[in-house]
């Protein structure tokens, strides 16, 4: 399993940015598709986007699409998620996660999880 940790949460007015990452010490962090996914209060935890071990293919979910944009430096070890135009309704803990096989858009596939960073979007 990855140990992962999530940064860069906090609180934005709507219609403004913030950028989270995600590091890891694993050195085959390259091998891994990797996921970003997001939990509201009192809702289930969603898919918001993922990327391939090398970063040339990303998936997003509906909600985010054309304002969220999910990239990696695999030198680095890092995942990043760049989030515009940011809405009351973003307002979530955000979790990266590392894909171990399955439908991306299924909590099931994946096997390492972050602790969340905290995303607060005020209207």
């Amino acid at each position: 399993q990855l140990q992962l940790e999530e940064s860069g949460g906090g609180l934005v007015q709507a219609g403004g940015s913030l950028r989270l990452s995600c590091a890891t010490s694993r050195r085959t962090f390259s091998h891994y598709d990797m996921a970003w996914w997001r939990q509201a209060p009192g809702k289930e935890r969603e898919f918001v986007a993922a990327i391939v071990g090398n970063g040339r293919t990303t998936f997003y979910s509906d909600s985010v699409k054309g304002r969220f944009t999910v990239s990696r430096d695999n030198d680095n070890r890092t995942l990043s998620l760049q989030m515009n135009i940011l809405k009351p309704e973003d307002t979530a803990v955000y979790y990266c996660a590392a894909f171990t096989g399955g439908p991306y858009y299924d909590i099931r596939s994946y096997g390492s999880w972050g602790q969340g960073t905290q995303v607060t979007v005020s209207s």
